[in-house]
């Protein structure tokens, strides 16, 4: 698997967007945001999204240059009409508003519907960090297809339905939570089939409701799975309860609609610190409270504890320094649509 610095890996992700239609803008948001993901750790969102990204261009369900628009809004709220226009740029420009806001009244909130995928949600919520604020965000996938089964299910009817909190410290790595709801995120079984490897018990089950450890029984019918395996009714009610923030609040429904468009509903809110205690205090106490939490002795077999977003920071900085790992049939994808849009010379990928 080729080696890829940052830098030529979002060139390379931002020209085919270009390629296929998107605004300078817009390919630069989403390419900066794969490989932000690739950096963290998270490959499932990373660059191996592009490709399909581009296919939902093709296919008129991603608009390039789309104009967002406010619904309705009050001081502290909004509501924002994507127009299928791509996440990463619309989410971005609705928390800044949200963002905005909060520095205002303190404590605002948005809701976002009619946009495509918004790649890694921590993005948004350490936009807020930030600017010293605590920042939320959670993401489901319209009525899209769904891909996780509830809880003593067999079929889906969940989407992956991530949730990420933010919050400001002191630390050199940013505290910061973005988990998926479901045991994995879908992105993960495409990493593993790309690499042709077998995924741990407990990630999927098959089109006959059976564990499975082979990625590739995921396209076959087989669904994915709730966080906290026999516990596994926490992560559906979490999934649950996204759902009705990111669907039912913002008007997108729940099911599924029969021509698949995906479409990311979100709900994103933010909080002043400030108006809570004084921001560096506050930040200084994060940071002791992290240190505690490290300061346990590891349990066997482990390197020890990593407070949340830490192991992202630590991986951010070795992808940095050492490039980041493309696995071959995503390096050959983009190669293919490189060829397609005669890029090839331009961005060295003979």
């Amino acid at each position: 698997m080729p080696m890829v610095q940052a830098d030529r890996l979002t060139q390379i992700g931002a020209a085919l967007l270009r390629a296929a239609g998107a605004t300078e803008e817009e390919a630069r948001a989403v390419a900066v945001g794969c490989v932000n993901a690739n950096l963290a750790g998270h490959d499932s969102h990373g660059v191996i999204a592009i490709p399909t990204y581009i296919d939902r261009i093709k296919a008129g369900h991603i608009v390039p240059g789309a104009k967002w628009t406010i619904v309705q809004e009050s001081s502290t709220t909004t509501v924002i009409d994507g127009h299928w226009g791509f996440g990463f740029h619309v989410n971005a420009k609705a928390m800044a508003l949200t963002i905005g806001k909060a520095k205002t009244a303190n404590v605002a909130a948005c809701t976002v519907f009619r946009q495509s995928h918004v790649g890694r949600l921590a993005t948004y919520p350490l936009m807020a960090m930030r600017a010293g604020m605590i920042g939320i965000a959670a993401a489901d996938s319209g009525r899209s297809p769904k891909h996780v089964a509830p809880f003593g299910g067999r079929e889906a009817r969940l989407g992956t339905n991530p949730i990420s909190i933010a919050v400001p410290s002191d630390l050199e790595a940013p505290f910061y939570l973005d988990m998926a709801t479901s045991a994995v995120a879908a992105g993960k079984i495409a990493l593993s089939v790309a690499r042709g490897e077998r995924i741990p018990q407990g990630w999927i089950i098959d089109a006959d409701g059976r564990h499975t450890t082979d990625p590739s029984q995921y396209r076959k019918g087989g669904v994915l799975l709730p966080l906290g395996g026999s516990e596994g009714y926490k992560g559906s009610g979490l999934a649950a309860m996204v759902e009705v923030l990111c669907g039912l609040l913002t008007g997108l429904g729940f099911g599924v609609e029969p021509t698949g468009r995906h479409n990311d509903g979100c709900f994103m809110a933010v909080f002043n610190v400030a108006a809570f205690r004084p921001l560096k205090d506050f930040e200084r106490e994060v940071g002791e409270f992290a240190r505690y939490l490290k300061s346990t002795p590891p349990s066997e077999g482990s390197p020890g504890v990593f407070y949340p977003g830490e192991i992202e920071h630590v991986r951010e900085q070795q992808r940095r320094r050492d490039g980041i790992e493309v696995e071959d049939a995503t390096w050959e994808k983009l190669k293919a649509l490189a060829t397609d849009y005669k890029l090839i010379a331009e961005l060295d990928l003979k």
